[in-house]
């Protein structure tokens, strides 16, 4: 989750320089205070380090060329007016296409006389127009001035810092599919094509090569071994078969191997009837396990369910789950009821247990159905994303909403929650009115607008935004 910045410190001459000398040490010691690495101009390589002429944009662009493997996004700060050809050029110059996030110095009202002012208010306009000029997007900050030392800043940084990490971890991530769709679940359609045009590849697993993979191997093999004894480790088990263990174990070991060759960062499971029918458990454990672990795995072969529960992750640093808009809770219209069977991550649960599956238990032999975990979601903020792509308009759209669970009573099987989202009825009705899915994908955090950001500043997808502040 370490984060690297460029850093464009803006500068120009008729401006007072010295609160650009300023200025430069004490965004990059803000920058090491944050835990967040920098690249920047030393003052031995320009003016007080800091980018104004074609020159220095040249310089700068050439330092960020070297680095480009390790900067995750380019912050522009202004503690003058700055020169906005300076900073466009920088960016053009160093080919990254990364996020940019633009601050501005605020000015104080003692300091208004000719050598004191910055003007850095006016100046965040003109860097922008030629930003736009450039087509380079940009984020802002929440205030159009605002001092690095203060507490706003310091939480427009960690945005920002989640906004880079969710572009780059999209591009050129892999994603697994492991089995065909449900036959019931049209709703979980998506297209590869379209995934693969934004930098997302879907690699396919047949699930009889799963079991075939898992039956070849004996409870004796040491990598089982090692699995039963995680899986032990993560929840209590005393009332599962062994028989079941072992299984789930095998099955473990598979799919992380598969994960593992072909450098994949989330998948997207078959998770019924066929693993219970032909191969004598539910996966539910061995799901969420990896989800804990941050391989987020997502039920029904939902394969932008599993890409929206990555995006929340690399938001967060957190596991993500994925949940049904299950049930109303009561008359209360901002409340309602999600859950899941359950693969949710142990991280959502101050208790879980294993069981086996009430639902498939009356379409299978009960015996098959030992692995999924039930609990209750306990109570704090949640982000709540759901991804999906659009055949006919070839695009990817999304919806984004910030809300809370609570601690309200749901007793029924299963993983399951009541969250707690304002104005509620109006986001059930955009879903309905827009084709989304059944599914949403959610995270124990708040992070709605560093999702926003990035997935339609820099990635271009249409996303609307409940209960969020857009930036």
């Amino acid at each position: 989750m370490k984060t690297t910045l460029g850093v464009i410190v803006g500068n120009r001459g008729f401006f007072p320089d010295s609160v650009a000398r300023e200025g430069h040490n004490e965004i990059l010691a803000l920058l090491q205070q944050e835990g967040i690495d920098s690249v920047c101009l030393t003052p031995e390589d320009t003016k007080f380090g800091t980018v104004e002429t074609l020159a220095d944009a040249r310089a700068c662009a050439d330092l960020f060329r070297k680095n480009a493997g390790r900067i995750d996004g380019i912050l522009v700060t202004l503690p003058n007016f700055g020169d906005e050809r300076g900073v466009a050029d920088t960016l053009r110059l160093s080919g990254l296409k990364v996020p940019v996030l633009v601050q501005a110095y605020p000015d104080q009202l003692d300091k208004f006389a000719i050598g004191q002012r910055r003007d850095s208010f006016c100046g965040k306009f003109s860097v922008c127009a030629n930003l736009s000029q450039y087509r380079i997007p940009f984020s802002l900050t929440r205030e159009h001035t605002v001092s690095p030392q203060t507490d706003s800043f310091r939480q427009d940084l960690r945005r920002f810092g989640a906004t880079c990490r969710i572009v780059r971890g999209l591009r050129n991530a892999r994603f697994g599919a492991i089995g065909p769709r449900p036959a019931a679940f049209n709703s979980v359609r998506y297209s590869e094509k379209i995934l693969e045009g934004c930098g997302i590849t879907v690699d396919v697993l047949d699930l009889t090569d799963v079991f075939g993979r898992a039956n070849r191997m004996s409870d004796s093999d040491p990598r089982v071994a090692e699995k039963l004894q995680a899986i032990q480790g993560y929840v209590d088990t005393s009332s599962v078969p062994a028989a079941s263990l072992a299984k789930m174990a095998k099955f473990a070991v598979v799919v992380e191997d598969w994960i593992r060759q072909n450098s994949m960062v989330g998948t997207a499971i078959q998770c019924w009837t066929a693993i219970e029918e032909y191969f004598g458990i539910v996966p539910c454990t061995v799901m969420s396990m990896m989800s804990n672990a941050l391989l987020p795995s997502a039920c029904e072969v939902d394969v932008t369910g599993a890409i929206a529960m990555y995006v929340l992750q690399l938001a967060s640093g957190k596991p993500s789950a994925i949940v049904d808009w299950n049930n109303n809770y009561e008359n209360d219209r901002d409340k309602c009821v999600v859950f899941h069977c359950s693969n949710m991550p142990k991280a959502f649960f101050d208790q879980i247990k294993m069981d086996s599956h009430a639902i498939l238990a009356g379409f299978v032999p009960r015996e098959n159905t030992w692995g999924a975990l039930l609990g209750q979601i306990k109570p704090g903020p949640a982000t709540f994303l759901r991804i999906s792509t659009d055949d006919l308009s070839g695009k990817v759209s999304a919806y984004a909403a910030e809300g809370h669970t609570t601690a309200d009573p749901a007793k029924t099987w299963g993983g399951v929650g009541v969250v707690h989202v304002p104005r509620l009825p109006e986001l059930l009705r955009y879903i309905c009115c827009n084709g989304f899915e059944h599914h949403v994908s959610m995270n124990l955090s708040h992070v709605g607008s560093s999702i926003v950001d990035a997935l339609q500043t820099y990635l271009g997808w249409s996303v609307y935004p409940h209960n969020i502040e857009i930036l």
